[in-house]
């Protein structure tokens, strides 16, 4: 699932690597989602390491097991905090685009995709709760099929062995 809102989301900035707290918004948008969440039962709880995400998940199921630096947000690198209005169009086209697009001093779509599969591939099986990012969500549902940005607290059901999407919630 992703991450309640935080004060850069609801601004419009791009919040890569910069370990941002919920906004109140988003601290009622993870208890409200909550209420969904502890009706289900799940073999492990992680999230990115990243405070939002942590942040959430404790809000909205519990305090995760683990917290994983691979399940972090794209690292926007220079263009980190600016507003999409901020942005030159060439980086606007390639961000929606998604596809090849390198944030200038930091990752590329490539590496981003090789750091979060490694991190979803190490989990072990059965029903993991997951806490991460747009971005990361926006990948796999993208290699899914899906495509879309999905709003904060949006949850994605994924058989991650069968490479499947069961459904979206949120989005």
């Amino acid at each position: 699932m992703r991450h309640g809102q935080t004060p850069w989301n609801a601004q419009g900035r791009l919040a890569g690597w910069t370990d941002l707290p919920l906004s109140p918004v988003g601290q009622a948008q993870a208890r409200q989602l909550g209420e969904w969440l502890r009706q289900e039962r799940f073999s492990r709880v992680v999230a990115s390491d990243l405070r939002r995400a942590v942040e959430t998940a404790r809000l909205a199921y519990g305090e995760p097991e683990e917290r994983l630096w691979g399940l972090r947000e794209i690292d926007f690198g220079r263009l980190e905090g600016l507003a999409w209005t901020e942005l030159p169009e060439e980086h606007k086209q390639a961000l929606l685009r998604f596809d090849g697009f390198r944030a200038p001093g930091g990752e590329s779509v490539a590496e981003f995709r090789t750091r979060v599969y490694a991190a979803l591939s190490a989990l072990p099986e059965g029903r993991v709760l997951v806490f991460t990012h747009g971005g990361v969500l926006r990948l796999v549902l993208r290699e899914l099929g899906q495509e879309g940005f999905l709003p904060p607290c949006a949850v994605v059901g994924l058989d991650w062995g069968a490479q499947r999407l069961l459904f979206v919630r949120g989005g």
